[in-house]
């Protein structure tokens, strides 16, 4: 099935202790690029996430933000430092001395002085959170996949259009053929009256060996056929792809757009010419498309 490489996805995750948001959003990339940003205190976690995401988005630009709230009183113990409690009082002390002040120092100023009592987390459960993290993630993992599957679908639907309509040019193109090497033979003969009068006998075997020289240097067929392997080639992997085929549909693209301006350069026929120019256009719309398949 193609995916898409673009997509968004969030989750959250409540138990009796945290609330967790895990949003994920992703582009197209040539590689897997997986960014995480969430609080610092659960970096224990973040390869596992990482293996997580890498197991569905095998492809793209992948950003993915983690918001942890806690919600139970547990999570967090108040620490008090009396040591530096002890330095501020015995500083404030010498200070009142030096000037002839009163030592009025209350618990309630030296509580709030700087660094003397912190909230700081509790000592983590790694297990424990790394689970509920993961739980987070696969929610998100599973809409945005949702997202880019869906995605996915529609350029399918667009690409395998546009593959038939360069076999229908293609066809054109293959039927109109033969009848360049049959008006290059009408202009030799033209041409040749022209220069040398209707009184002088020209060889006919001699046009012919002419005309069959430029039929062979102008012969497109072997172009014709590979570009209409390279279409149901394209129309294959997008009806049964099981797998990230973005970079395989890239290299198939190329090879379209070779054979066509292969075409282009033998064609000697402004018709046929006509008909490469909108085959490059289709060409190009699909190498757009391509770029933002898994």
């Amino acid at each position: 099935m193609v995916k898409s490489m673009t997509g968004f996805g969030r989750s959250e995750y409540t138990d009796e202790k945290r609330s967790i948001i895990v949003e994920i959003k992703s582009v197209n990339h040539r590689y897997s690029d997986i960014s995480v940003r969430m609080p610092r205190r659960y970096s224990f976690a973040e390869d596992k996430i990482k293996n997580a995401v890498k197991e569905t988005l095998r492809r793209g630009k992948v950003d993915i933000s983690i918001l942890v709230e806690n919600i139970a009183e547990s999570d967090v113990n108040v620490k008090l430092n009396t040591m530096i409690a002890r330095q501020y009082y015995d500083n404030l002390k010498e200070l009142a001395g030096e000037f002839g002040l009163d030592n009025n120092i209350t618990l309630q100023f030296l509580a709030t002085l700087p660094d003397v009592m912190k909230s700081m987390p509790d000592v983590e459960d790694e297990e424990e959170m790394t689970k509920a993290l993961l739980a987070a993630t696969d929610g998100a993992l599973a809409k945005i996949d949702e997202m880019r599957t869906a995605e996915g679908a529609k350029l399918a639907e667009d690409l395998i259009m546009r593959g038939e309509t360069i076999r229908m040019l293609a066809k054109k193109i293959e039927q109109r053929s033969p009848l360049v090497t049959k008006a290059y033979e009408e202009k030799l003969r033209e041409r040749i009256t022209e220069l040398v009068g209707k009184n002088v006998a020209v060889p006919e075997d001699r046009i012919l060996l002419e005309a069959a020289i430029f039929a062979d240097k102008s012969s497109i067929t072997e172009e014709l056929v590979r570009l209409d392997s390279h279409t149901m080639q394209l129309k294959n992997i997008l009806s049964n792809s099981n797998q990230p085929d973005g970079k395989k549909l890239d290299f198939l693209v190329q090879e379209m757009n070779r054979e066509a301006n292969t075409i282009g350069s033998k064609a000697n026929d402004i018709e046929i010419t006509n008909l490469m120019l909108e085959m490059k256009a289709e060409i190009e719309k699909i190498r757009e498309q391509v770029q933002n398949i898994e």
